[in-house]
């Protein structure tokens, strides 16, 4: 009895190698050592990752390897080839070098073109942009500044636009009658800037305005009065308040006095503003007093003198309501 036992116990254990059955084994864990990370590492480029633009490797018959990069070792030049997708060989002597490197500046040029280009071509999309804001600028409840370059005033929940005039000087024929029979000739010249006509075409009433100047980008082909390129460095522009004062059928802005041909002096009467940077070439000016009943003209400061050209209108005073 015992050796059937033993005999049956010899069949369970033994039984699926005798009938060849398949056999579960257990496989060490995989792990990665040291010197398979370091392989992997310096494994080949897999062809299926998108490739850079490449670089030419020019050869001395005039033909060349479009590659990723290269590398020179000794007589050798190992390459990454984009046609293949894999390293190849060539011996260094088939290989153009300065044609290679001008190959390369010439690439490097092109792209910073390229990226010059867009640059501007963003700059001025966006100066597109931002005109196209300008227009839309709330400068009283209910009122939007309208777009195009020029001087606007405020006035009363209304918003127009004012007419540039031209200014031109007179010599004071007295002055100059003085200099000519004067012994001693130190007696200074007086010149007058004059706008034509006793009033301005632009009339106002109320004593609470607010003036908005809008520029266009600067461009040297342009002819304009205003040139923001005549101004020192960027700062925006210096626009002053001038009262005018009226001497028969002319209006006079500033006088200037010379001597020896050299200007001396240059006399005006201004109002005191406050300018604000609105948006670019969007300017907003702003009274630090009510505007008296007369004639006005708000005129840009250059670095030789006040401009030629300049914006006038009057304000009028309220006539009072008869009970």
């Amino acid at each position: 009895m015992t050796e059937f036992r033993v005999s049956a116990l010899f069949l369970v254990l033994f039984a699926p190698y005798l009938l060849g059955l398949p056999q579960e084994t257990q496989q060490p864990p995989q792990t990665n050592s040291p010197a398979t990370h370091s392989a992997s590492t310096k494994a080949e480029p897999d062809a299926s990752v998108p490739l850079p633009n490449g670089q030419k490797l020019v050869l001395k018959d005039g033909n060349y390897h479009l590659v990723r990069s290269y590398e020179r070792k000794g007589d050798r030049v190992r390459y990454f080839g984009l046609e293949r997708a894999e390293w190849e060989e060539l011996p260094a002597a088939l290989v153009d070098w300065d044609a290679t490197a001008k190959a390369a500046a010439d690439k490097e040029a092109a792209s910073a073109a390229m990226i010059e280009k867009a640059h501007k071509r963003e700059l001025a999309s966006r100066s597109a942009a931002v005109m196209d804001i300008d227009a839309s600028l709330q400068v009283s409840p209910g009122v939007f500044l309208p777009p195009g370059e020029g001087m606007f005033i405020v006035a009363d929940g209304h918003v127009f636009q004012l007419e540039q005039a031209a200014s031109e000087e007179k010599t004071d024929k007295k002055r100059l009658l003085a200099q000519v029979f004067s012994p001693v000739p130190l007696i200074p010249g007086k010149r007058n800037v004059m706008l034509p006509g006793k009033k301005a075409k632009n009339r106002l009433t109320a004593k609470n305005v607010e003036f908005y100047l809008r520029e266009a980008p600067p461009d040297p082909d342009r002819t304009s009065p205003i040139q923001k390129s005549s101004r020192p460095g960027e700062s925006g522009p210096e626009v002053e308040l001038v009262r005018a004062k009226v001497q028969g059928n002319r209006r006079l802005l500033e006088s200037i006095q010379s001597l020896l041909g050299q200007q001396q002096t240059a006399d005006r009467k201004t109002f005191p503003m406050q300018r604000w940077d609105l948006a670019p070439n969007v300017f907003r000016f702003t009274l630090w007093a009510e505007l008296l009943p007369g004639e006005y003209a708000l005129a840009e400061i250059l670095p030789d003198g006040m401009n030629v050209y300049v914006w006038d209108f009057g304000v009028d005073a309220v006539a009072s309501s008869s009970k």
